[in-house]
């Protein structure tokens, strides 16, 4: 069982921690509405990437409680201030802790939005949780994939590597080494908090999510997820091909897929309008 701790907060910002059921304490943002809007009423939960962490959708966010959201963010484990508990890093444990996080802060019907790692852990929980699932108001998935996430020892040993993790620590080195997650004419400052949260990041943590995918293939069980879903790729995504994303879409029952012309890997970052604008249509719908 998980349980939640509640720190002190104020009108529209509260700080909790969920600890799931092998001790990894979670850190929390529940965000509410600035104000009465199209989205009133509905929950938007994020979940970030692999060596990134909440600070990735602070765009996404404002724009989301300016719109009438409340909006749920979380440090995955061992990212920002989570911690780990006593279970490896895996998919399916990914899966588990967004279960904890929905469950605990009362969001199992929100729109659950996934940014690559993360879109692993939301397609996990959907498929491990089917009937849980059902209740969500919809899916929007960036930079994902269902499968074909094998990543090389050479790729795996670099991210825990102490000599990529001093390069990093270097301001212009590091946004160098991460140019290719972004598009074209990405704003220096975005490029600056990708890199701060990348050299961030536990190198064993990042080792360790990393080698944590080789061999997911989550398409079959996509077949059975009805909720509504949106899947968006940069175009020039060289971390996440841009078709593994439109399988994804292919394998879901009711999926649109969008192709963002000049944008990277990194969503959240490069393109918070795209984000909030999915998240907007699928509101549009008609509740079944």
């Amino acid at each position: 069982m998980s349980a939640l701790t509640k720190l002190p907060a104020g009108s529209l910002t509260e700080e909790t921690t969920v600890r799931t059921d092998d001790g990894a304490a979670l850190a929390v943002t529940v965000l509410g509405p600035l104000s009465p809007g199209p989205g009133s009423g509905t929950t938007v939960v994020l979940a970030h990437g692999w060596a990134a962490g909440r600070r990735v959708w602070g765009t996404v966010a404002d724009r989301l409680i300016r719109d009438g959201h409340r909006v749920v963010l979380y440090d995955q484990r061992g990212h920002g201030a989570s911690g780990l508990g006593t279970e490896p890093i895996s998919i399916r444990r990914l899966g588990a802790d967004l279960a904890a996080v929905l469950g605990e802060t009362g969001s199992r019907d929100a729109v659950l939005v996934g940014h690559s790692g993360g879109g692993f852990a939301a397609m996990e929980y959907a498929t491990a949780e089917p009937s849980l699932a059902r209740r969500l108001r919809g899916l929007v998935l960036l930079g994902t994939a269902a499968h074909d996430q094998d990543t090389p020892d050479s790729e795996v040993r670099m991210m825990g590597s102490a000599l990529f993790s001093r390069a990093l620590a270097r301001p212009a080195l590091g946004r160098r080494l991460l140019g290719q997650t972004m598009g074209k004419k990405v704003d220096p400052c975005a490029l600056e908090v990708n890199r701060q949260m990348f050299a961030a990041a536990s190198p064993q943590v990042r080792a360790d999510c990393f080698s944590s995918s080789r061999g997911m293939d989550l398409r079959a069980k996509l077949a059975a997820v009805t909720t509504p879903a949106v899947v968006l790729a940069g175009e020039n995504d060289r971390v996440i091909a841009p078709a593994l994303g439109k399988a994804v879409a292919a394998s879901l029952p009711d999926a649109r897929f969008e192709q963002l012309p000049g944008a990277g890997h990194m969503l959240p970052l490069e393109r918070p309008g795209d984000v909030v604008r999915a998240v907007a249509g699928l509101l549009a719908r008609p509740r079944p």
